[in-house]
Order: structure tokens, then sequence, then C-alpha cells
């Protein structure tokens, strides 16, 4: 009788731990791909490479927990209904979360290339935003022809 219970149990936990751990793996597939694309756009010498990528490193980590507690405070208010049920200084209180969230992302964004500018010129700065969009695109794309497909 107990067993009826229990593989059931131990049958989810074993499959979402495999699905975090698949989750996870294409998660630092998608970075590895993300790196050696953004090294080939960049033409980083080895030297711009040993000083760029900490500070990309930590700058991405830092803006990926940014994003989540945005996400998160966002997503913790708008289950569906919710949002009927705010009251206005509810509403004023998640906004100002929001904007300063969006400020910190900006001042994060804005000491990451003051930090870049001693390690690779303007140009390659630029190029950096430009390979990022350009990955996060073909990305998108990828995902979405491997819906349909």
């Amino acid at each position: 009788m107990k067993t009826k219970f229990i593989f059931p149990i131990i049958f989810l936990l074993v499959t979402s731990l495999s699905f975090a751990q698949g989750f996870r793996e294409k998660k630092e597939k998608v970075k590895a791909l993300k790196v050696a694309y953004i090294t080939e756009q960049l033409n980083l010498t080895t030297e711009e490479a040993q000083k760029f990528w900490p500070i990309y490193n930590a700058f991405d980590e830092k803006q990926a927990e940014l994003r989540h507690e945005k996400m998160r405070a966002i997503l913790d208010r708008f289950e569906p209904g919710s949002v009927e049920k705010l009251t206005e200084k509810e509403a004023s209180t998640l906004l100002a979360q929001m904007e300063t969230i969006e400020e910190n992302l900006f001042a994060l964004r804005k000491k990451f290339i003051k930090d870049l500018q001693g390690v690779i010129s303007a140009k390659k700065i630029i190029k950096l935003k430009k390979a990022e969009e350009d990955f996060n695109r073909e990305l998108l794309k990828q995902m979405r022809e491997k819906r349909r497909g």
C-alpha cells in the first residue's frame, strides 16, 4: 500500500532533478557558445581576453541577479487576477521597486562600460553590444525553430 504512494513521489523527484540538471547543462552549453561567439566577434588578444572575461562574467552574474530579482518581484504580484486586487499604494510600491531595479541595471551597465574602457577599445565595446544582441537574436530564432520542428 505504501509503495503505491512512495513510487510516484520518488518518480516525480527524480524527474524534477533530472530536468533541473538538464536545464543547467543547457544553460552552461549556451554560455560556452556565447563566450566563443563573443571572443570570435571581438577578436580579443590573449591579453585582452585575460582582462575582459573576469569583468564580463562579474557583470553578467550581477545583471542576471538583478533581472531575477525584478522578475521575482513582478511575478509574485502578477498571478491571474491579482493586478485588480492591488491597492494603489501596493501598485506604487511595486512600480518603485521596478524602477529601482531598472536604475540599478542601468548603473551596472554604465560601470561595466567604464571598466571595459581600460581593457578594450571603444570600438570593441560597441562590437560587444552588437555581438550580444546578434547572439541573443540567433538563440531565440533557433529556439522558435526547435519548437515548431
